[in-house]
């Protein structure tokens, strides 16, 4: 249920991606959900954000710059299997990646039509707010595994408990 996801910010380049791949298999750590974006679009939602509701902390050609310079890297979120993420943690220390962990909820969905919406809706009701949520299916027999990351984990965790 609550689980320990690792961001990290990674070069926006070919092959990249399986250089970080390599490293964690090599080690025996599967992955069991990961999401992968452009920082600059990561940036940029954080400058609308900005713009609506917080006072601006630098200038205009600070944040151009910022921009500019995010395109080059890609924000990776992953969740390494149960049991694997300080495995996980110490390779990425010891290959040098920047990285932060965060505690999120990751649920294993029957696969079908509504399942989604019952979740989200729960989240809703009990008046969390859900930051980003990622998800995969494998096989329309199998379960989907959604990984959210809740604005309060504790409530959330109470709630989804099993």
């Amino acid at each position: 249920m609550v689980r320990t996801e690792i961001s990290l910010f990674m070069k926006n380049e070919p092959g990249e991606l399986g250089k970080l791949a390599n490293f964690l298999g090599s080690e025996g750590i599967n992955i069991d959900a990961i999401t992968i974006q452009d920082a600059s679009s990561y940036v940029q939602e954080l400058f609308k954000g900005r713009g609506k509701s917080l006072k601006r902390i630098a200038s205009a050609a600070s944040y151009n710059s910022m921009r500019k310079d995010s395109a080059e890297f890609a924000l990776v979120r992953l969740l390494p299997a149960d049991g694997m993420t300080n495995k996980a943690i110490d390779l990425l220390s010891a290959h040098d990646y920047l990285f932060d962990i965060m505690a999120v909820i990751a649920l294993e969905l029957d696969n079908k039509p509504g399942e989604l919406a019952k979740v989200a809706s729960k989240f809703g009701e009990e008046g969390i707010n859900i930051n980003y949520v990622y998800g995969s299916v494998s096989s329309p027999e199998e379960k989907c595994l959604f990984v959210f990351c809740p604005e309060d984990i504790e409530l959330a965790a109470k709630i989804f408990k099993k």
